[in-house]
């Protein structure tokens, strides 16, 4: 919507300071900020002089325009009493267009206008057709000034503005003179900043090389240990196997009658040797996972083949009525790249445990594929462990405590797991007391 409030013509000298002076009027009649009037009555000024002068003068029309979004703009239009040349428009001075929103020329099918715009400030008052009515009564009312008048009123805003300018200065220099401060401040702190990162960069560097030389003390007694278990386990492996064969010799018929109490105490001998010989070589296995002597051998094992392995010859360990063995065929395709050997004894410690700790209910072994990994759990109704131990179960020689129903070593666990991560997978242990266990091994398809 367009609503026209003013109409008036320039032709003479004189008119320029008419229309600079009417300019402000009815930008103040809008509701233009201050700054914004002396703006626009400038760049009227300056594009009306240059139009009396390059085309004889012009017809000024003030309007308000409302756009669809409701803003109000002031639109100045200045026609040309004489075409423009090559229909173009630009000011003398470069900053009459920085003074307004817009300033363009609109070639209509008459006439070349040359027209500028400045936004209505929300905060004005609403410019209803009404209040539109009388602003434009009021400017038929309302005389031009002279031109003195004129000029003494410019004159007094060029010192308002040299005045705010000056202030504006010197609280640029207020302004400048803090940011220097701020600066040297800034500057102090990122030295002080600096020397500290340095001494504390020092500082992690000789921690690095503490680390690193613990670390190398760690791996040299990991690997002394290794060395140690393997050759004690070696040098034991042979007397407590001869101790093992000479109780055997003493307690056969074919050898001199023993008395009760010689054949009860042979036992003792022959199942402390045959538990000393289970540890031993359990000892020796662990020092050779730690050592990295052990190679898997990769092939495709079938699960199905290897489950039923387990199956035939876990049956004989059993030592409960109550506790049911139960190893379930895995799906088909039942194959992965493995090593059998080791994933075989991996298994079989779990279900060996497993049946040594449970009294009553069942062990089961299944297998399930998904996600490219078997995931193959070894479950039993056993007593449960509880959370906080769950890791440290697979601490060498760590033991649950209360479970002494039957011997262990606490070495078995340790193994298996080294054994499982050796091929590419995990180990984990779900469990709650008095609920079970559940041991999940997890294997890549493809291996490792």
């Amino acid at each position: 919507m367009t609503a026209a409030l003013l109409h008036m013509a320039l032709r003479v000298e004189q008119d320029i300071f008419v229309v600079r002076q009417r300019g402000r009027e009815v930008a103040a009649a809008v509701g233009l900020e201050h700054q914004d009037q002396v703006r626009i009555a400038t760049a009227l000024s300056e594009v009306a002089r240059d139009l009396l002068r390059g085309t004889g003068g012009a017809d000024v029309i003030f309007a308000v325009v409302t756009t669809a979004d409701g803003r109000s703009h002031l639109r100045v239009d200045l026609v040309p009493v004489a075409p423009l040349p090559d229909g173009r428009y630009e000011p003398q001075s470069g900053a009459v267009a920085r003074l307004v929103d817009t300033l363009s020329v609109v070639a209509g099918t008459e006439d070349t206008v040359v027209r500028m715009s400045r936004r209505v400030p929300l905060t004005a008052q609403t410019l209803t057709p009404e209040r539109l009515a009388e602003l434009r009564a009021t400017l038929e009312r309302t005389a031009p000034g002279t031109a003195e008048e004129e000029l003494a009123t410019q004159n007094a805003q060029l010192v308002t503005a040299l005045d705010e300018v000056r202030s504006q200065r010197d609280e640029l220099a207020r302004l400048n003179e803090e940011l220097e401060q701020t600066n040297q401040g800034v500057m102090a702190l990122y030295h002080q900043l600096t020397d500290e990162l340095e001494e504390t960069n020092r500082g992690v560097v000789a921690l690095y090389a503490e680390l690193d030389e613990k670390s190398a003390q760690l791996r040299a007694a990991s690997e002394s240990k290794s060395r140690f278990l393997a050759n004690v386990s070696h040098e034991l492996r042979a007397p407590v196997t001869a101790v093992i064969g000479l109780a055997r010799l003493l307690a056969d018929s074919a050898s001199d009658p023993l008395t009760a109490e010689q054949a009860r105490q042979v036992g003792l001998i022959r199942s402390s040797a045959s538990d000393l010989l289970a540890l031993v070589n359990e000892l020796l296995d662990l020092a050779k996972a730690e050592s990295g002597r052990i190679e898997p051998n990769w092939a495709e094992v079938d699960l199905r083949a290897l489950f039923g392995q387990l199956r035939g010859t876990l049956r004989a360990v059993r030592t409960e009525d109550e506790v049911e063995l139960v190893v379930e065929d895995p799906p088909a395709p039942a194959s992965l790249r493995s090593d059998e050997v080791l994933l075989a004894q991996v298994l079989r410690n779990l279900l060996h445990n497993g049946l040594k700790f449970t009294a009553s209910g069942e062990v089961r072994l299944r297998a399930e594929r998904r996600d490219g990994h078997w995931w193959l759990s070894v479950s039993d109704t056993g007593p449960g462990i509880a959370p906080e131990l769950h890791e440290r179960i697979f601490e060498e020689f760590y033991q649950v405590p209360g479970a002494t129903r039957v011997n262990g070593t606490g070495l078995g666990l340790p193994y298996a797991r080294r054994l499982v991560t050796l091929l590419g997978g995990t180990l984990e242990l779900t469990s709650e007391p008095g609920r079970g266990s559940t041991f999940t091994v997890s294997l890549p398809v493809g291996g490792a």
